[in-house]
């Protein structure tokens, strides 16, 4: 019995280091994200202003928002509203208007290899265009208006 175990525990840390050295886009659980802007917003976004409504709103309500919104976890982390995903908290703000590098929102959704990578701990990732928008944005002043367009609701 003590042999079985034994070997039990072997091929269980070997499927854990086998599972967290594949690459993001063999996650079963994180599959590579898909970019959820057109071609043609995406270029728009990078080769222009940012503009909370058309590029960053459906990148929160679709990536972010199943999980951060108040009826989702109530009491964490609520991206629904800029009054709600800028306030500060016992470690300073999350998304800190024209300072990108120093925001903690860019660094848990980073690029990093899986399992490192906080956010979507479940679901599709981030692509590396949604990431260029989202640092822009912030860099940009970080622009959320008020009212309905300021209000991001999960994807349907």
């Amino acid at each position: 019995m003590t042999i079985l175990r034994s070997l039990a525990a072997i091929v269980f840390c070997c499927a854990l280091t086998h599972c967290q050295d594949l690459p993001n886009s063999e996650s079963e659980t994180r599959p590579a994200g898909e970019n959820i802007l057109s071609r043609k917003a995406i270029h728009r976004a990078l080769n222009g202003p940012v503009d909370f409504t058309s590029h960053v709103k459906p990148i929160l309500a679709d990536k972010c928002l199943p999980c951060h919104a108040k009826e989702a976890l109530p009491g964490h982390l609520d991206l629904s509203d800029r009054a709600a995903a800028i306030k500060s908290n016992a470690f300073g703000g999350l998304i800190i208007p024209g300072a990108p590098e120093k925001s903690p929102f860019l660094s848990l959704i980073s690029d990093a290899p899986a399992h490192l990578k906080e956010m979507p701990v479940v679901g599709n990732q981030v692509t590396a265009e949604e990431m260029d928008i989202l640092r822009k944005w912030i860099a940009e002043g970080a622009h959320w208006p008020s009212g309905p367009a300021g209000r991001v609701a999960n994807s349907p």
